[in-house]
């Protein structure tokens, strides 16, 4: 059984002097394959710094370029060069983490709508699915999506917490959802529990999120409270469960889903 988690933040400085480990610990856990996740154009060019240091066969490790909402105030003429330059390497499989975030508001909304809109025009011209971010914020990115859904080859909606109405939004639009350890969370991701269920197969993808977002279902805990790749297997269980499917089925279907929206190569065995 192998799985692929679609968003890792490998750059945090929580994993720094622990990139070897926590990538073996990972395939130990049937990880094989993880997309590290560029919020800017500095932590886009370290991921993929760290992707080639540690995979330097381009077999497990793959990567985003992109400005995150909360960063969008930085977004200049200097980040757009830096971005594109990274969007022609072949590590490179998506345009990203991009969105919209209402609910913190650390860029102002227009500059977060400026930003996204010059990635969406990015990934149209270098034919990339597109990671987004969105939070309080999904009638305006359906609307900024809609005019550019018909040229962009796809997008998921990373790290999905929102509500039903949204959800449906999203998949009317034929978008992807990636589900994370949100759903582990009894406090404020139960409504996922319902939810889950309606996400057809070929749209579902998992992720960690990693080092955020911990599945407080997890057991042992760890010590650091940190979240990593090798956990996404209690995602996993967490989902198979509210879906119906046992966890190789859902293991199966969302690794292909998710080989087949970022241009995976198969990966090797694990062991």
């Amino acid at each position: 059984m192998q799985l692929i988690d679609i968003g890792v933040n490998l750059t945090n400085p929580a994993f720094d002097e622990q990139h070897g480990d926590l990538l073996q610990r990972a395939i130990t856990a049937g990880v094989a394959q993880m997309v590290v996740t560029g919020t800017s154009g500095e932590v886009s060019e370290r991921a993929l710094e760290l992707a080639e240091q540690l995979d330097p066969h381009g077999h497990r490790l793959f990567t985003t370029a992109g400005v995150h909402p909360h960063e969008a105030k930085g977004w200049d003429a200097d980040t757009q060069r830096r971005i594109e330059a990274l969007l022609g390497h072949p590590r490179v499989r998506a345009v990203g983490e991009c969105g919209l975030d209402f609910n913190r508001d650390f860029s102002p909304r227009p500059m977060q709508e400026r930003a996204l809109e010059e990635q969406l025009a990015l990934a149209a011209r270098y034919n990339l699915p597109v990671f987004l971010h969105e939070r309080d914020a999904a009638p305006r990115l359906v609307a900024m999506l809609r005019e550019w859904r018909g040229r962009l080859t796809g997008a998921v909606v990373h790290c999905f917490t929102a509500d039903r109405n949204e959800l449906f939004a999203y998949l009317d639009m034929d978008l992807h959802i990636g589900i994370t350890g949100w759903i582990c969370d009894e406090r404020r991701g139960s409504h996922l529990h319902p939810l889950v269920g309606s996400i057809p197969r070929g749209r579902l993808m998992l992720e960690t999120d990693a080092p955020y977002l911990l599945p407080r279902t997890l057991r042992p805990k760890p010590k650091s409270g940190r979240n990593e790749p090798a956990f996404l297997p209690e995602v996993l269980r967490e989902v198979a469960h509210h879906r119906g499917e046992t966890e190789a089925d859902l293991a199966a279907h969302t690794s292909a889903t998710a080989r087949a929206f970022f241009h995976l190569p198969t990966p090797p065995a694990s062991h």
